[in-house]
């Protein structure tokens, strides 16, 4: 295989090692760790992404955050997806089109480029698509992937590929020593699992943390009377101190103790248990017993 991974069919080119540093080159790109950025410089890597991320055979309309160069999204658009690209660097926006263009000329009309801050953006600017897949800047990873599933009702499944260890702490289970806020709130949205690893040498530059990728698919959130600013209250609540009992944590979420004890009796929660041993559903029942 070449480094462009180019071959007599039809089908869209891969970026290899090669053209990502000639584009990067081309454009007087430097990958900042202000943005997150890592290119990814392996077709075989955005190949397994995308299979692994399970896109429906017919075709879906992919959101994929921080494009880029565009590896990754060749890869999608190789597979036979459509594909809206948020990016916030205005020169890798301006200059994904002809990438595009250029390498998968025949996808072209498929691909859509948004210029914006992932955090920010909603259903007028990235339509209703119904996956997510996306190397997700690493140092904003779990905020842009929460503000997505909250704007983004359409989104049913998705496959990120984030830092190793926010990997394990999106994935994790109650109980586990990984367990945490971006877990809880998560499991709000969806059922979440690891998916992989991802080696550091197929970036550029090559990161000084490990990667990895996560899997999620939507699920209704717990039944509760609350909403979700609220049930999201608790879990802060129940985290801010890691080594008390979880009705000590939450004593400054409902500072009436005996209120407090009230919510514990209605939802049958103990409280001597410590915050990181309870599930959304349990969260979401306290903030929901709260509002009686």
């Amino acid at each position: 295989m070449t480094s462009s991974d180019s071959s007599t069919s039809a089908g869209p080119r891969l970026l290899g090692p090669a053209e990502v540093r000639s584009l990067a080159a081309s454009l007087g790109v430097r990958p900042t760790k202000q943005r997150g950025q890592n290119f990814v410089i392996d077709p075989n890597t955005v190949r397994r992404i995308v299979r692994t991320a399970a896109l429906d055979e017919a075709g879906e309309l992919v959101l994929e955050v921080g494009p880029g160069l565009g590896s990754l999204t060749l890869a999608l658009l190789a597979d036979g997806h459509r594909v809206t690209a948020v990016e916030i660097d205005p020169v890798l926006a301006s200059a994904l089109p002809s990438t595009i263009a250029t390498y998968a000329p025949e996808q072209a009309r498929d691909f859509t480029v948004v210029e914006a801050d992932a955090m920010t953006v909603g259903p007028d600017e990235i339509g209703a698509p119904t996956a997510c897949v996306a190397n997700l800047p690493y140092n904003v990873a779990v905020p842009v992937l929460l503000h997505l599933l909250e704007v983004s009702g359409s989104l049913r499944h998705g496959l990120v590929m984030v830092q190793a260890e926010v990997a394990d702490r999106l994935a994790a289970p109650p109980g586990s020593r990984t367990y945490g806020v971006p877990s809880a709130k998560a499991a709000w949205y969806a059922e979440v699992r690891r998916a992989g690893p991802i080696g550091r040498n197929v970036f550029w530059p090559a990161p000084n943390v490990d990667s990895g990728l996560v899997a999620f698919e939507r699920r209704e959130p717990p039944d509760t009377e609350a909403s979700r600013e609220e049930v999201f209250a608790v879990i802060e609540a129940a985290f801010s101190q890691r080594r008390k009992t979880v009705r000590s944590a939450l004593s400054r979420w409902l500072p009436d103790r005996e209120r407090l004890d009230e919510v514990f009796r209605a939802t049958g929660i103990d409280p001597g248990l410590r915050g990181e041993m309870l599930g959304i559903t349990e969260f979401a029942a306290l903030a929901g017993a709260a509002r009686r």
